[in-house]
């Protein structure tokens, strides 16, 4: 999605879309309720639906953004300006400190954020895969 460093998405707001695609999924009778949601996220080589978590994508693109803002605001005039912009916000509009929040969530060592960092992995490779093809 295009509009996640343009719109302030809340992780609940992206976690119900994700659902209502899985309720969507079951309704034209593509899953079937009683099955594991897990493989709708998992590769098709791995016996998955091979679909991209939502949740996933946003915390890739936000990640990716705010490595943009820091790596190129030397050498860019205007995404010198964007960072200073960046720099005024309210910590839950800044994209560098969510960036900062979601890498430190991804770095705390539990069973779920191993999940998640498989599926953010995933995601990264898709993601990158299909701007290849652009």
């Amino acid at each position: 999605m295009l509009t996640y460093s343009i719109i302030n998405w809340r992780t609940e707001g992206i976690k119900k879309i994700d659902r209502k695609t899985r309720e969507m999924l079951t309704l034209y009778k593509m899953h079937h309720p009683n099955a594991d949601i897990d493989r709708l996220y998992l590769k098709r080589k791995e016996g998955g639906r091979g679909l991209l978590q939502i949740e996933a994508a946003y915390k890739v693109e936000i990640i990716n953004i705010a490595e943009y803002l820091n790596t190129n605001y030397k050498e860019d005039h205007f995404v010198n300006i964007v960072k200073s912009h960046e720099s005024t916000q309210p910590n839950m509009n800044s994209i560098i400190n969510t960036a900062a929040k979601i890498t430190e969530e991804l770095s705390q060592p539990n069973e779920k954020s191993d999940a998640k960092q498989d599926g953010i992995q995933h995601t990264k490779a898709r993601l990158g895969k299909s701007q290849k093809k652009l």
